[in-house]
């Protein structure tokens, strides 16, 4: 019997193919609905308000259930990403929280709203992490920062085209409408999923079961593999039992508590403005349409912020630019309450303000999936992201709660808020040990 062929290795020193790349392109297409689906309750707290005669507050506890939601939903697909394929995880994430965003139209409660809300949250939290899984595990090695980098950036890009979206939908057609539109389209895009997105070759070439399918997978990459081959995978560590958690917080234990303390503080501040930002900005006179670009384009920003990054970090490695990106984040925060939005230009100048926090604020954030993945082994890297995104969406789960009370603070408290979340992120990524390297000149025109 020929040798075992090292699946890994194979991959590590090809080309990232066009047919990979293709393969990352679904999976990060996945999270685009993810980002439009945990963003579109934000859009419709103004209509909601006025239909049911509540009060913002009374919002409050169904974003952090949504929240909850995802926390939960996290850890459970990560899991069920690691034993049994990240293929079959994020497509059933995929389905359930377009379900979920489809019955939401038809709701006219709150309590069926959080409800649904918590549903729709745990399929958006299980569908991030085997997302990025996948597209950290199709691409060479050297490769894996950009491509979970292009995966996590279509959660701002989810939201912005949210935003857009909302703000002709919204005064024409109704909130419902909106979450109408925010279920059918990852309900198609989980049985295009079905169809054309394979499971990933690492999590194949550990499993002899797979090894058919691999062949098949290897050669649409345009390598020549025999069929019936036998395949291994030397880079990546197999399985060797107990949880994934104990291994995240043994011989991984520095740097979990480094990337958790960031993922709670980070994304704490994200959700405050995911959940919070038009309301707040409709209680300081701008109209719903406004609202909505406001947030369209803090999300445009952090597409933008992730490009960037995406150039700067394999020159200088993570290090320098995640931490030099947080504290930055929390200056521009801070220079918001300088704006003077009902001036005449205020609100141009605004709407800029915001696109440039939300490019410091989501250049880390993904920034911080990349390192996830660069971090933990094959056999705990979607628990380790899930884990991470875990306690992130506890962190969005309190901001949630007292977002309302934050914003009867004033600007002052809301911007301060979100300042002091991306300093604790900063300390967060300093203690992280484990920072993904700079590539060589040859490796990164490779």
């Amino acid at each position: 019997m020929s040798a075992a062929i090292d699946a890994g290795a194979l991959l590590d020193r090809s080309p990232w193919t066009s047919y990979q790349k293709l393969l990352t392109v679904l999976a990060a297409l996945a999270v685009i609905f993810d980002g439009f689906d945990i963003q579109i309750l934000g859009f419709a707290i103004p209509s909601l308000m006025r239909e049911w005669h509540v009060a913002r507050a009374a919002f409050a506890p169904v974003l952090a259930l949504g929240l909850a939601g995802m926390a939960m939903g996290s850890p459970i697909a990560g899991y069920y990403g690691d034993r049994f394929g990240r293929r079959p995880a994020l497509i059933a994430c995929v389905t359930l929280f377009g379900l979920a965003t489809v019955a939401t139209a038809f709701v006219n409660s709150v309590a069926t709203l959080a409800m649904l809300r918590f549903i729709t949250g745990m399929g958006a939290g299980g569908a991030l992490p085997n997302a990025s899984a996948l597209a950290a595990e199709f691409a060479p090695l050297r490769r894996r920062p950009a491509a979970v980098k292009l995966t996590i950036v279509c959660v701002p890009l989810g939201g912005m085209l949210g935003g857009l979206i909302a703000a002709q939908v919204l005064p024409a057609y109704g909130w419902r409408t909106l979450y109408q539109i925010g279920g059918v389209l990852p309900l198609l895009f989980a049985l295009l999923l079905w169809k054309l997105l394979p499971e990933s070759p690492r999590f194949l070439a550990q499993r002899p079961a797979g090894w058919p399918a691999l062949c098949r997978l290897l050669r649409s990459m345009g390598h020549a593999v025999a069929p019936g081959s036998a395949f291994e995978d030397r880079g990546e560590r197999k399985p060797r039992g107990g949880t994934p958690l104990r291994t995240l917080l043994g011989e991984h234990g520095r740097d979990t508590a480094g990337l958790w303390i960031a993922f709670f503080s980070l994304l704490s501040g994200i959700y405050l403005v995911f959940g919070w930002l038009p309301t707040m900005l409709t209680s300081q006179g701008l109209d719903s349409a406004t609202a909505s670009t406001g947030l369209a384009i803090f999300n445009f920003g952090g597409v933008l912020g992730v490009l960037v990054w995406a150039l700067i970090m394999p020159v200088l490695g993570s290090r320098g630019p995640m931490l030099s990106g947080a504290l930055a984040c929390a200056g521009s925060a801070l220079a918001i309450l300088l704006v003077p939005a009902q001036a005449e230009g205020g609100r141009t100048v605004l709407l800029l303000a915001l696109g440039l926090n939300g490019l410091l604020a989501n250049a880390v954030q993904t920034s911080m999936f990349a390192l996830s993945a660069h971090i933990y082994p094959l056999d705990v890297r979607a628990s380790g992201v899930a884990y991470g995104t875990a306690i992130g969406r506890v962190g969005g789960l309190v901001s949630s709660l007292f977002g309302a009370v934050i914003i009867g603070a004033g600007a002052a408290a809301y911007w301060g808020v979100l300042a002091a979340t991306m300093v604790c992120a900063f300390a967060g990524l300093a203690w992280v040990r484990s920072h993904i390297p700079a590539l060589t000149r040859q490796e990164r025109w490779s």
